[in-house]
């Protein structure tokens, strides 16, 4: 396909491409999609090898959120059956933290549920990211607390911060349309303020809330304008309880058909595969990884995932090495700050770790991949120690609110580590 040839090139020398071929990688049919995966994995090996970064996600503050997102189990006035807690201690939380790295993560990923923190729960994480880093030789310390008044970003940054997280999750246009207690402006401004404060900057999208292609563009293409490091690409875990709850309007093509197109927008990123993977993808989680370079290991926030265990040996068996600590996951031109006005320009590439192959190069495992939606097994399914299910609706109809073998079972509560005595899935 010419399209997918001018889009390797395009990624190659870092080139933003047009939204046309943005919205064309989108509308490719399942026919093409070995032929996708194999162009956008050359961009993918040009910039980051056959590495995998693994983060792991600790929840440091659970439910009792004041904020409308209609996407989240933690929802103000969400009946979903989610852990409620309050602040985990800085020793808890490093406990936490201790696990995902034993399992191979790099990252570590605190999170917290509210509007934005105030000025003692700053303290609080500062506090938390010191004691994780003096107990973690070489750790990378993610924070994501919501909303950042001024000043709050440096002051994490000076505890030993390496990077914000911050999601756009949507376009502006429909912003309004999931969330009325802030707006899309202000998650601009805050990932603007970590960016500002030195901290590297992390934002990314939730695809299948009912956005159009359009939608997809427009919140891809303002990341890349951004200018942010890493973009998590969440797949909506649609939980009982919530407004999107019937929104299943995922198939596993679909996630690969999204995820290339954001690998061809953002080539020399961290594209992280995040929340939803196991109940989207399923199968086809392993030719995902020829697009993304980065995933979640074990649980999320409230939902759980697949064992952790698994994920190594999916990464292992997909022929990809998980990335050391002594491995740097940006590119050369990106560390310190991004790849500020070198982007796009028509100098060669840097940053190769393997030879960029032909266009006739196959895609490892394509031969077994299934062509049908809703044809994959139950992987992904909690089967741990307190694994709890949130009651499944009935499989909606295929249709603008429904896929063909959407899979309400998989959805499960997280029952397990971070404000549990139970051991978490790392």
């Amino acid at each position: 396909m010419d399209l997918l040839n001018t889009l390797v090139d395009k990624g190659l020398r870092r080139e933003l491409p047009s939204r046309e071929e943005a919205l064309a990688v989108l509308a490719t049919s399942d026919e093409q999609l070995l032929d996708v995966v194999a162009a956008a994995g050359k961009v993918r090996r040009q910039w980051f090898g056959r590495r995998v970064k693994l983060n792991y996600l600790v929840n440091l503050k659970s439910g009792l959120c004041p904020e409308d997102c209609s996407y989240c189990s933690q929802r103000l006035g969400a009946d979903t059956g989610i852990l409620k807690y309050t602040w985990l201690k800085p020793q808890e939380a490093s406990e936490a933290a201790a696990a995902g790295l034993a399992g191979g993560a790099k990252r570590v990923c605190l999170v917290a549920s509210g509007r934005g923190p105030t000025d003692r729960d700053v303290d609080r994480v500062s506090d938390t990211i010191k004691t994780i880093k003096e107990q973690n030789e070489g750790v990378e310390v993610c924070a994501c607390l919501g909303l950042l008044s001024d000043g709050q970003a440096e002051r994490l940054r000076g505890a030993g911060a390496d990077a914000y997280n911050h999601n756009l999750n949507t376009s502006e246009a429909t912003y309004g349309d999931i969330t009325k207690t802030h707006t899309y402006a202000d998650r601009v401004d805050t990932v603007q303020k970590a960016h500002a404060a030195g901290l590297s900057a992390c934002s990314g999208l939730i695809a299948g809330m009912g956005e159009t292609d359009d939608d997809l563009v427009d919140v891809v293409f303002a990341l890349r304008e951004l200018d942010t490091d890493s973009v998590p690409v969440n797949f909506l875990i649609p939980f009982e309880g919530t407004p999107l709850a019937k929104e299943w309007n995922l198939s596993p093509q679909r996630c690969l058909r999204i995820l290339a197109m954001v690998r061809f927008v953002c080539p020399d990123v961290e594209v992280r595969i995040a929340g939803g993977r196991e109940l989207h993808l399923r199968t086809l989680q392993p030719l995902a990884l020829h697009l993304a370079n980065s995933i979640f290991l074990g649980d999320y926030l409230t939902s759980e995932g697949q064992a952790g265990k698994a994920d190594l040996e999916m990464i292992a068996d997909a022929g990809f090495e998980v990335e050391t600590s002594d491995q740097v996951t940006l590119p050369e031109h990106r560390r310190g700050g991004g790849c500020g006005s070198v982007c796009g320009s028509e100098e060669s590439a840097c940053g190769s770790e393997e030879p960029v192959l032909g266009a006739e190069e196959p895609v490892p495992g394509a031969e077994s991949a299934p062509g049908a939606e809703g044809s994959a097994s139950g992987v992904g399914a909690a089967s741990g120690v307190g694994a709890a299910r949130v009651p499944a609706a009935e499989a909606p109809a295929a249709g603008a609110a429904g896929v063909p073998g959407a899979r309400t079972d998989l959805v499960a509560v997280r029952r397990r580590g971070a404000g549990t005595d139970l051991a978490p899935n790392a």
